[in-house]
């Protein structure tokens, strides 16, 4: 039944809007009404349709250009990252060449003595390397007191040793004592460690004779007389010299050579005062 009526339908409005496109198109005012009233209608919603189509093209496009954004910075971040990491791995592998060049140099100023490098691998203390350990022991011939330096000159003496470690005792510690003297001059002292005074990068400087000819920036060495300490070895420069008040000597300070913050490599000279006693006689 609805087959039958189909056709009829759709012959009759294919000829109306035949007959309606003919006849606009004859007398194309009379549908001026007509088509005033529809664009009124579409044209609102054409525009909105535009405009929202124009806004969800710009919405996608803008999330494109973010995906995009952001995959490139992240990639500028991944590669700013290894040039930093790069960089620090130059600057200290720079610091470290500077640390060994300073400890050849310092190597080739006491060519006298055989020594041994050693690296620092602990310490006892929280602020300063007062005690520390090194990495080398009796597996490497290193012996109770054997002088330890670094940083231009002395730094300490070993106390213990095991198998492949040894224990410092650096200058500034409280329990040390070192018989020094001025270089030009001779006279003697004692160089006492007091961690309390480190804070001011001094050393005591005390035992002077009244007599002695000792100023500001003296150079202060090991003395010849020391029992544990190899002579020659520089110990810091003289500050603040005065008289006693029993007026029988002079004390002061000393501002050491060897940095006591900071350690990381030292040189051992492999003799004690007693081996050195014996190859001089």
């Amino acid at each position: 039944m609805r087959d039958k009526f189909t056709k009829p339908i759709f012959i009759f409005l294919t000829s109306l809007c035949v007959f309606a496109i003919v006849f606009s198109f004859i007398m194309p005012n009379i549908f001026n009404p007509v088509r005033n009233v529809v664009n009124s209608v579409l044209v609102p919603i054409q525009s909105s349709v535009n405009s929202f189509g124009t806004y969800v093209i710009q919405k996608v496009s803008e999330k494109k250009d973010l995906v995009v954004a952001n995959a490139t910075i992240e990639a500028l971040n991944i590669e700013l990252n290894e040039k930093i990491e790069e960089n620090n791995r130059l600057k200290a592998e720079t610091y470290e060449l500077e640390r060994l060049r300073n400890l050849y140099e310092l190597d080739q100023d006491y060519l006298q003595y055989k020594k041994v490098a050693a690296r620092v691998i602990a310490k006892d203390s929280e602020e300063w390397f007062q005690v520390f350990r090194i990495n080398k022991g009796k597996n490497d011939g290193i012996r109770v007191d054997m002088n330890v330096i670094s940083g231009g000159g002395l730094l300490g003496i070993v106390t213990d040793v095991g198998l492949n470690y040894a224990t410092v005792r650096s200058i500034i510690d409280d329990e040390s004592r070192v018989t020094a003297m001025t270089q030009h001059s001779g006279a003697t002292c004692i160089v006492e460690g007091d961690v309390s005074l480190f804070n001011t990068d001094r050393i005591k400087l005390t035992h002077i004779d009244i007599q002695s000819i000792i100023v500001d920036g003296d150079k202060i060495v090991t003395s010849n007389i020391s029992s544990k300490f190899l002579p020659g070895i520089l110990i810091g420069y003289a500050s603040d010299i005065t008289i006693d008040d029993s007026q029988l000597s002079k004390s002061g300070y000393i501002m050491p050579v060897a940095d006591f913050t900071n350690l990381f490599e030292v040189l051992v000279i492999t003799e004690t005062k007693s081996d050195y006693f014996k190859r001089q006689q």
